[in-house]
């Protein structure tokens, strides 16, 4: 019924030919190991630049949009809306924004 085995068996002793030739590096290991990860410490969500405008109300959003430039800028807290991270991809209108976040991206910083 099984005369190699069940499914992968033997595949570093009568199958390693199969396994050497068809699926090289199978067995081993790769990387650092990590002891006890949390995903705590890893919690990032991130949000475009082309989305900011958005995390504000129509309101507020046509009040600074719409009307001619004010000396007054806008205050986005992407931390309040759940976001951490502001990354770079997007185009922002040409209207001065105060973007308050814990991490920005190289790209991101260019258009501050």
């Amino acid at each position: 019924k099984h005369p190699g085995g069940r499914g992968d068996a033997g595949g570093q002793h009568h199958h390693r030919i199969n396994f050497d030739k068809y699926h090289p590096g199978y067995f081993g290991k790769v990387g650092m190991r990590y002891f006890h990860k949390t995903q705590n410490k890893f919690f990032c969500p991130s949000v475009n630049l082309d989305k900011l405008w958005s995390l504000l109300s129509e309101q507020s959003r046509d009040k600074y949009l719409l009307a001619k430039p004010s000396e007054k800028a806008p205050v986005i807290d992407v931390v309040q809306a759940g976001y951490y991270k502001v990354l770079g991809k997007g185009h922002l209108p040409k209207r001065p924004v105060i973007v308050k976040a814990k991490f920005f991206s190289k790209v991101a910083v260019r258009w501050f």
